[in-house]
């Protein structure tokens, strides 16, 4: 008897049960059987392989542990938290975010959204990029915390999904940390070799060093010059400074946005200040409503 059996344990899910095969019987058969077998098994594998469950809850907050905090500037900190298992996936659609619990100073409870940077494609993980502002409630939280905390975080929440091809391109406009649900919808769509989604970003912040992820997106403007490009604004330049200057303008986004079509979003992510004057701005360049996201 041949017996064939493919575990999944490693992957966190139970051993699929072994198959006998009567080899001795039918030799040809047997072999045929066995790569059918195995065929089909392999292909049960991947298949609950796409179909893992993510491990959110859009009603109730689960608690997961801090095990990494790299700091990224003097106000700004990358947060690794781990999944259940070390190939448990977060479950959060492309353009959604998560709803994040924590206490201020004054011990009350505080809850804010943020979007991760990774994917589901990040086993075992997911990563918060977190900009701590001197009197935020949240930022208060988030600067206190250490390795091994727990936090609670629910969802997925938002109201934009990404799919493949949606649109032919996408401009975008952030400010600060608003770059992050733009990072998590640049990485999806430029890790998929399959979407032809062209970006064209431009991201505004007041110093060289409040530049989120710059060494990432500078390295996908690299590896995809074709289908990703990235104009920095700050308002603070350094002396040097080649990129914009000031705040992002109406002329800006005609030299770096696509044009106004059927075919084509415009995103915008950034302080509220900012994100009422894109409105103008876009509205002014002929964008209608349908062609505009605000995260």
């Amino acid at each position: 008897m041949l017996e064939l059996w493919l575990s999944t344990t490693s992957l966190g899910f139970t051993e699929l049960p072994y198959l006998q095969v009567p080899f001795a019987y039918a030799p040809q058969v047997g072999v045929g059987v066995a790569l059918l077998v195995v065929g089909t098994s392999v292909a049960c594998f991947f298949y609950l392989i796409r179909k893992r469950k993510g491990c959110l809850d859009p009603k109730k907050f689960k608690e997961f542990k801090l095990i990494k905090k790299t700091q990224l500037s003097s106000n700004t900190a990358k947060f690794r938290f781990a999944l259940p298992t070390p190939t448990s996936v977060l479950g959060l659609p492309v353009g959604e975010h998560v709803v994040c619990r924590g206490k201020d100073e004054q011990g009350k409870e505080i809850i804010r959204p943020y979007t991760p940077i990774t994917l589901d494609s990040d086993l075992g993980y997911f990563e918060l990029v977190v900009k701590m502002y001197p009197k935020g409630r949240m930022s208060h939280h988030f600067r206190h915390m250490r390795i091994g905390d727990y936090l609670p975080i629910r969802g997925p929440v938002g109201r934009f999904r990404y799919s493949p091809g949606q649109a032919r391109a996408f401009g975008m406009l952030a400010g600060g940390s608003g770059i992050t649900p733009m990072f998590q919808l640049i990485r999806a769509i430029l890790e998929n070799p399959k979407d032809k989604t062209n970006i064209h970003l431009i991201y505004a912040n007041t110093t060289y060093e409040d530049i989120l992820l710059k060494e990432e997106m500078d390295d996908f403007a690299m590896k995809f010059p074709d289908s990703f490009k990235v104009y920095y604004v700050l308002s603070k330049p350094p002396e040097g400074w080649n990129g914009g200057v000031g705040h992002i303008m109406k002329e800006m986004i005609q030299s770096h946005c696509p044009p106004p079509a059927f075919d084509i979003q415009i995103l915008r992510c950034g302080p509220p200040v900012m994100n009422k004057a894109m409105a103008v701005h876009l509205n002014a360049l002929g964008y209608t409503s349908q062609m505009q996201f605000e995260f």
